[in-house]
């Protein structure tokens, strides 16, 4: 275990739960992983509040990452289908799709938490844990929804919801391949459906490896993904949070994005 360097809160928000732990320097986990189901309705207001609760029943830390499952551009909520809508599975509700476009969350976080905190897409951070930095890299989180993050010799690419696309019977392969419709249609249908919508990634992204994360990440067979696609542990969206400081920490350095505030 790392003695010295900062202490990093490290947080998973996902559409089912909500998880946290404390990581020392190493990456190394301190504390014990909490985990919370993720309540709905969640406008802004709710999700800070039980954010705050966890980051105060972990041990003292020195700065947080943040997962979130939907875009963020500088902090700043672009889209959020999970909280966009009262319950998984409902239809997007208009006054909470309000609340969320361009919500400051990275901001909001830090007032609460007291530290310097970073946000980005829970893909995103997932994927700064698994990432080998060799070639094009895609990395797909199944959960709630399907989310996605693109490498490229191990630089995480601009955000993009390449899930949102048009797929089965005209579903995106965000509800198609979401946790709602696996409920519905049973695991082996929605395992097929996951394969089809990986071979349409493949086409879209051409990827050297394909890395598959996620709570239901875990339901599929990995001896029939293909030779170069894997399954990554779900704990790496936690983990994922010291590679997202160590590249804020680098950028800043190079003068790409504003150094983060002091506590």
């Amino acid at each position: 275990m790392g003695d010295s360097g900062p202490r990093t809160l490290a947080i998973d928000v996902g559409g089912t739960g909500l998880k946290a732990v404390v990581l020392d320097p190493d990456g190394e986990m301190i504390s014990e992983r909490l985990r919370v189901e993720t309540p709905y309705p969640c406008p802004p207001p709710v999700l800070l509040d039980e954010l705050d609760k966890l980051a105060t029943a972990q041990p003292g830390y020195d700065r947080a990452s943040v997962g979130f499952p939907g875009t963020i551009r500088r902090g700043r909520v672009r889209e959020v289908p999970a909280f966009s809508r009262r319950g998984p599975g409902l239809e997007p509700d208009p006054s909470l799709v309000a609340a969320w476009s361009g919500f400051e969350l990275e901001d909001a976080l830090q007032e609460r938490f007291g530290h310097p905190t970073r946000v980005a897409n829970d893909a995103d951070v997932q994927g700064c844990a698994v990432a080998a930095g060799k070639g094009m890299e895609l990395v797909i989180t199944l959960g709630t929804g399907v989310g996605c993050a693109v490498f490229f010799d191990g630089a995480l690419l601009p955000h993009m919801e390449l899930s949102h696309g048009r797929f089965a019977k005209g579903l995106s392969i965000e509800v198609a391949c979401g946790d709602h419709n696996r409920e519905k249609i049973g695991n082996k249908a929605w395992r097929k459906l996951v394969m089809n919508a990986l071979d349409t990634f493949e086409a879209m992204v051409l990827p050297d490896h394909i890395h598959i994360g996620g709570g239901n990440a875990k339901r599929l067979d990995p001896d029939t993904l293909g030779p170069n696609r894997s399954v990554v542990p779900n704990i790496s969206g936690l983990l994922g949070g010291i590679k997202l400081w160590e590249r804020a920490v680098a950028a800043s350095a190079l003068g790409e994005v504003p150094a983060p505030a002091k506590s």
